[in-house]
Formats: structure tokens, C-alpha cells, sequence
């Protein structure tokens, strides 16, 4: 990336920043040391802030020069996954079972980069430092706006690193831009006996594999395939022994869609199916369903303003226009339905690597990514701010 940024100063103590968070890694609400090492920064900074205690969030602000200015809030997640790395990195996690194999430790790095940019030169309103809890799982943002954070914001801003787009590359998108998520458990019950007579039992196994093979026509054969959808069943439990036959088993996955006639079918398919195959193979067959993050839907008037602060730092090669929304989840969902706002993506990858998805245990990105995000944070408050404050 040939592009100067003003964040170039700043970029050592980005690093550095980044892999003491990616050294020691938290899940979510259990975010303490990954919190002291952000107030840390904080105080050097002399930027104030809060903190409720172990599952809060760390919530800075930084004073605007003109009081009543408009107030805009960024926003990074702070927890870690389940997961042994094996990245073979220098500054690997020194946790077991844990890494950062989504790039929150970038994405914090990014907005303490941003917030001493802020500091250093403070806009005409306000900027709300939001780092954030537990988005990996239960909903973290619901804690921030919990706390009150959102108060008086006019709008809010994040972002995440992604492999599938160059570092230089920010790509902004308005309307839907990931998917809803929700979450199912199917517990199928039988009868068990002995492998050598099946047919005093009934085979939890057998039900379950015409239930997984049930399911996949659900999207395959009744949803427009031009609604996009996924139905997933990522884990099966059942079975003691070769040569038992297993009473029960438990399927669980995900349901991915964008839109909420589509949501609805598939979940009734789900529960239709799952009573259709008990019914036939004589098994008593229960759905549980757990509703998970609504769609993030960027207002037409933020993503413009986030394409101008990237236009402004980039230029025209670092836009990137989204091609089509994303089937993950994300909860900065909950934060847009309080206030209006954009959700980014910030090019990571690195010219010859491969696309290594997130979640991998082979995940990393380009540090580069950190100048970029850094600079994106700043700009894209200051661009906000301005356009609020002239709309009066």
C-alpha cells in the first residue's frame, strides 16, 4: 500500500498494541486483561473513560472543540474464540484454547490508532470510543446499550478485517449487509438395544441421518434462489458403543437468511420435517430454536458518509462496492437499530496470500490493515460530524 495516511506515526504502537492483545486472548465476557491493556492506552492518551467491571465495556470519549457539536460513536470488539492457533506466529496466543482468530485484536488496535489521531487534533464534536464485549457470542453490543453509551449519538461507526479484499481496500455497502442468524438443537429420541437386533430398537442414528438429509432440501427446493440461505447442521452427538444401538441424538446448526418471509419458512420447514421423520421411523423428535443477530442494515446516509472518508484517504482505488452481502452475523445489528450508522469491511490481505477464512486456526492478517482502519476511524468521524453539524 502506497497511500501516505496520517496514522503512519502511529502504526508502531498499533503493532504493538496488536500483539499484546493477540498473545492473550479472552472469550467473550471474560474480557479483563484484553480491557486493562485498552484503559491502559487510554491514560497514556489522556482520553477518559469508563468501565463497569469484568463482561462491560470500555466506553472513551473524546470532547469535541464546540459544545452541542455532534456526537459520533466507533465501535471495535474486544473477545477471542475457542481454538488452539497454529498460525506459527511470533506473538501467538500464549492461551490454550483461545486466539483471536477473527481480528478483534486488529480491530481494537485500529481504534486506539484513530483515538490518538482524535486526541491529538479533536474535531468539532464529540467521538464515543466503544470497545466492546462478548460479539463472538451473547450479544455484547445489548450490554453497551445497556450502559447508556448510545445516549445523544448521532450515528455509529465500525468495521471489520476481511482476507477477501486487498489492504488499501475498504468496501462500504448500503442496506443488508450480513445475514440474520439463528440457532437450532434437534433431540432425537428412540430405542436402544443390542446392534445384533435392530429391530427391537429404534435407531436414533438411522432417524438422524434421514433427518440431515431431509433438511438440506429445505433450501435446495422450496426457497427462491434468489433469496439468499443457508441452513447448516455443523454438529451431531450419538451413540455409546459399534455395537449399541443409540437411543438418542442431538443435531445442532444454524439458519442464515436475509429476509424475514424466508426466515419464517425455514423454520417452520424445520419443525415440518423434524415431526414428518419421528412420525415415519416411530421417534419423538424436538426443535428447539434460538434466535440469534439481526441483519446489520447501513442507512444510505452513513455508508455515503463512510464512502467519503474513504475516498478521502484512498482515493478511488481503495472503494470497494459490496458485491453481495455477507451470510455471517454480526451484532453491531442491535446498535443500528437504535441509531443510524455503517458497518466496513478493511482489506487485510497481503499481495500472493490466499483468502484463509475468519475463524480459522490459521487465521492472520496483514498488519498494513491497521494504518488503513486507523485512518478510516478518524476521517470517517470527522466526515460525520461535519455533515451533521451542517444539516443543523
Amino acid at each position: 500500500m502506497k497511500t501516505a495516511l496520517k496514522s503512519e506515526e502511529n502504526f508502531p504502537r498499533m503493532v504493538e498494541l496488536r500483539r499484546t492483545l493477540h498473545r492473550h486472548p479472552e472469550l467473550a465476557f471474560e474480557e479483563q486483561q484484553t480491557a486493562t491493556v485498552i484503559m491502559g492506552e487510554l491514560r497514556r492518551l489522556k482520553i477518559p473513560f469508563k468501565y463497569g467491571g469484568v463482561g462491560q465495556g470500555v466506553v472513551g470519549r473524546i470532547e469535541g472543540g464546540l459544545p452541542g457539536s455532534p456526537i459520533v460513536a466507533l465501535r471495535a470488539d474486544m473477545d477471542a474464540l475457542p481454538g488452539e492457533e497454529n498460525t506459527g506466529l511470533p506473538f501467538a496466543s500464549q492461551e490454550g484454547g483461545k486466539m483471536h482468530a477473527c481480528g478483534h485484536d486488529g480491530h481494537m488496535a485500529m481504534l486506539l490508532g484513530a483515538a490518538a489521531l482524535l486526541k491529538a487534533n479533536p474535531p468539532a464534536g464529540s467521538v464515543i470510543l466503544i470497545f466492546q464485549p462478548a460479539e463472538e457470542r451473547g450479544g455484547g453490543a445489548k450490554v453497551i446499550i445497556e450502559s447508556g453509551a448510545l445516549f445523544g449519538i448521532d450515528a455509529i461507526f465500525g468495521g471489520h478485517v476481511t482476507r477477501h479484499y486487498k489492504v488499501g481496500e475498504i468496501m462500504v455497502g448500503s442496506g443488508v449487509i450480513t445475514a440474520h442468524s439463528d440457532a437450532f438443537t434437534i433431540r432425537v429420541k428412540g430405542r436402544g438395544g443390542h446392534g445384533a437386533r435392530p429391530h427391537e430398537a429404534v435407531d436414533a442414528v438411522v432417524v438422524t441421518g434421514l433427518l440431515i438429509m431431509a433438511v438440506q432440501t429445505l433450501v435446495s427446493r422450496e426457497i427462491n434462489p434468489a433469496h439468499p440461505s443457508v441452513v447448516t447442521i455443523g454438529k451431531v452427538e450419538a451413540g455409546s458403543a459399534g455395537n449399541v444401538i443409540a437411543e438418542e441424538a442431538t443435531l445442532y446448526g444454524t439458519i442464515r437468511t436475509m429476509e424475514p418471509v424466508v426466515r419464517q419458512h425455514l423454520i417452520d420447514g424445520l419443525k415440518r420435517i423434524a415431526k414428518a421423520v419421528g412420525e415415519l421411523h416411530n421417534a419423538s423428535i424436538e426443535v428447539e430454536i434460538r434466535q440469534g443477530y439481526p441483519p446489520v442494515v447501513n442507512t444510505e446516509r452513513e455508508a455515503d458518509i463512510a464512502r467519503r472518508a474513504v475516498l478521502k484517504i484512498l482515493g478511488d482505488k481503495g472503494l470497494v462496492a459490496m458485491d453481495q452481502p455477507s451470510m455471517g452475523a454480526e451484532d453491531f445489528a442491535y446498535y443500528l437499530s437504535e441509531v443510524p450508522g455503517c458497518y466496513v469491511r478493511f482489506g487485510a490481505r497481503r499481495e500472493g496470500w490466499e483468502n484463509i477464512p475468519l475463524h480459522s486456526p490459521s487465521f492472520d492478517f496483514d498488519e498494513e490493515a491497521l494504518k488503513v482502519g486507523a485512518a478510516f476511524f478518524d476521517q470517517v468521524a470527522r466526515e460525520a460530524i461535519a455533515a451533521y453539524a451542517a444539516r443543523g
